[in-house]
């Protein structure tokens, strides 16, 4: 899959966070300086650090439905023209009341920008690289505190600093990210397709993924848009028609092929009653009825059976669907084509456009109003790529194909996310007297698009679906509470690990701890060098974010965090013991300055992007800006008490009594995420949604067996 466009477009909405990390180390260093010459007290010396997440939080209230309604774009162009007139207010500041509201106009732009760019990026991003590419915001973050603290080392070895001009230079990267996000950043298609707005979605795509035929993924955004649809698990084999004689029971799958030709298979339902041989057979049905007596969400269970089927290399669609563009169920071999419709807003003719959005008839009855969800049954060069290799994954993504079937005795209309079960995805397994097939299982519900009011698998307009009913009553789906829960709950755990309070004040915490006695020979003050620490602690940040960007996708989210945490336990025990137990001075300033320096890299390659991350990813797309920036308000408003509170703790019961509650906040977290937080790599949004709602269910059975 072509992914240039994606990666372009990821490092651009990432600036905005490259901005959020240099204010974050200049304020730092700044207040230093700022409390000497506007005589502060130490609680005004925290509001003054505090304003800007006031800004945070008071903008992350309404980021998110003004997303949803504007787009993403807008909101990122909005957070570089904040981030502007913050750095010029803060170059003029005559009084710390003017600072203050500089503070806060670039508290507004922070919370934008590290709000949306988590969403665009997941939005824009293909699914195998969506984990790398949403990690860029921390590493572009943590190269901007590095070049911060540099600047501030440098300006620390004058006679009088100025922080001013350390806080005003803030409006020249804004400057930089306002004409990127004008004439470079795309909108969302996602957010493109909510809003009916199809062609410009399909242009957008591909730009993104480098290739004319973007008509399934085009069909899995569409998809995406339903929400409050019962979910349910189903396992078949599927084999080819010529070598099968369907019962009753089976489902006829239609393939379209590269000349446009059905291709006829047969999906036959897996029962649970032991007369299939399949080895391994699927967990997914035994998950449901076995999770009552755990304490371990079922939803953790359910995402793990699936990646412990993902093999390295191969692709389900190479053996079982090798020319296909896409699936559709019917109940009969023939199909027929109806006439082309387009799903567009202006609702105008477009040339060359109107084989995008064929119509495939069911039961050999021609529908006007039927609207097939924008897959094309026509010639596309997609097809020849998937044949010669060139895309290494096939179907939507992390292994998963698209289908639809069409069953009167199941309510009409079925979407299914399909995927291959067995330890081998491609290889064929044999059933006794049926001949060859592929044991897939499948995620089945109603189709975004499906109408109940029309005569058929008639479908609605994509802008009808976004647009139908209360986004405030799609919070209260039972999926959409799971993730909610899921978000909330490791926003919160994460500002209890204390990143923000230790990031914040990280040089006058070094300065406590007497790093000046390891570089007293270079003549320097002990400001200058715990700017000098800071600044090399945040470029050891760098190869360990990069490392991230490269393990997140293969070891995957989960996996990153339960790993890692563990350490940053270690790191803040150790620094618990060097400030409680009296070390010699050169003791004591090692001690603090290696656990400093692990506890900040191992932060910043699990901890601190992966809860941005499983955001941006397990909410429907009609709710993602509004459940995000529920989760982002969580975030801002623990941020707000970490840090202002800092300055009172450190004060009142030291480094040592700081660091140990940091420690339980951390120990907390690995628990919470060992239980409740399942593993998203590789997956497409949309599946990720649905298996919510698939847990939602499960939780709720196994709640009902146990009253």
């Amino acid at each position: 899959m072509g992914a240039r466009g994606a990666i372009l477009v990821a490092v651009a909405a990432s600036i905005g966070n490259f901005i959020q990390g240099w204010d974050n180390a200049t304020i730092s260093g700044a207040i230093v300086y700022i409390k000497t010459e506007l005589a502060l007290q130490t609680s005004e010396e925290g509001l003054v650090v505090a304003m800007s997440l006031i800004g945070a939080t008071l903008i992350t209230t309404c980021s998110g439905a003004v997303s949803d309604w504007l787009g993403r774009r807008p909101l990122l162009i909005i957070s570089s023209v904040f981030y502007f007139l913050s750095g010029l207010v803060m170059l003029w500041s005559p009084n710390v009341y003017v600072l203050c509201i500089a503070r806060l106009l670039d508290g507004f732009g922070i919370g934008l920008a590290v709000t949306l760019a988590p969403i665009y990026i997941s939005e824009t991003a293909p699914p195998d690289i969506r984990g790398s590419l949403n990690t860029l915001p921390q590493f572009t973050g943590s190269a901007g505190m590095f070049l911060s603290y540099c600047m501030i080392f440098g300006m620390s070895l004058e006679a009088s600093p100025s922080w001013r001009l350390m806080l005003g230079i803030l409006f020249v990267p804004s400057l930089l990210y306002f004409l990127i996000a004008i004439f470079f950043l795309p909108e969302s298609p996602r957010w493109l397709v909510s809003k009916g707005k199809m062609l410009q979605a399909k242009k957008v795509l591909q730009k993104l993924r480098g290739r004319e035929d973007v008509s399934e993924e085009m069909a899995l955004l569409v998809e995406g848009l339903g929400i409050g649809s019962e979910t349910s698990i189903e396992e078949y084999l599927i084999g080819s028609a010529a070598d099968q004689e369907p019962s009753e029971k089976d489902y006829k799958v239609l393939l379209y092929g590269s000349e446009g030709a059905g291709l006829s298979w047969v999906a036959k339902p897996v029962v649970a009653s032991g007369h299939s041989s399949i080895k391994p057979a699927s967990r997914l049905g035994s998950i449901i009825g076995n999770q009552s007596m755990h304490l371990m969400d079922p939803l953790v269970t359910l995402f793990d059976s699936i990646h412990e089927k993902i093999p390295e290399t191969g692709s389900m669609r190479s053996v079982l669907f090798p020319h296909s563009g896409s699936m559709f169920s019917s109940t009969v071999e023939n199909h027929h084509h109806a006439k082309n419709e387009q799903f567009d807003e202006e609702n105008i003719e477009r040339e060359g456009d109107q084989d995008y959005y064929p119509s495939d008839a069911v039961d050999g009855v021609s529908d006007d109003d039927l609207r097939s969800p924008l897959i094309s049954a026509r010639g596309s060069s997609m097809f020849n790529n998937l044949r010669s290799g060139r895309d290494g994954e096939a179907g939507i993504g992390g292994g998963w194909q698209l289908a639809w079937k069409w069953s009167e005795k199941e309510g009409g209309l079925k979407r299914v996310y399909l995927h291959q079960e067995g330890s081998r995805r491609g290889s064929l397994v044999s059933v006794q007297g049926e001949g060859e097939g592929v044991h897939v299982a499948g995620l089945v519900s109603q189709p975004a698009l499906y109408s109940k009011q029309t005569v058929g698998p008639a479908m609605v307009h994509p802008s009808e679906v976004a647009s139908k009913g209360s986004i405030w009553k799609d919070l209260t789906e039972p999926g959409v509470k799971h993730a909610l829960i899921v978000g909330i709950g490791i926003q919160v755990l994460q500002q209890l690990a204390g990143i923000n309070g230790v990031l914040y004040y990280t040089p006058q915490i070094l300065q406590e701890a007497g790093v000046e006695i390891l570089l007293k020979g270079i003549g320097i003050s002990s400001k200058s060098t715990s700017f000098l620490l800071s600044a090399i602690t945040t470029l050891l940040m760098l190869p360990c974010i990069a490392l991230s960007m490269r393990l997140i996708d293969i070891s995957g989210r989960r996996q990153l965090l339960l790993a890692t945490i563990p350490v940053l336990i270690v790191s803040l025990v150790l620094l618990v013991v060097g400030n409680a137990i009296k070390f010699n001075s050169i003791v004591h300033a090692l001690i603090s300055t290696i656990s400093v320096v692990v506890y900040f890299c191992c932060f910043k390659m699990a901890y601190g992007p992966i809860p941005n991350i499983l955001c941006s990813e397990i909410f429907p797309t009609r709710v993602r800006g509004v459940c995000i920036a529920i989760c982002a308000l969580v975030f801002w408003i623990g941020n707000i008490i970490v840090t202002y509170t800092l300055p009172v703790m450190l004060s009142s019961i030291g480094l040592a009594g700081v660091f140990g509650i940091y420690a339980v906040g951390c120990f907390i977290s690995w628990i919470f995420v060992f239980l409740k937080v399942p593993e998203t790599k590789g997956m497409p949004l949309e599946v990720i949604t649905e298996f919510f709602a698939v847990g939602a269910r499960v939780r709720r059975a196994a709640s009902a067996k146990n009253l």
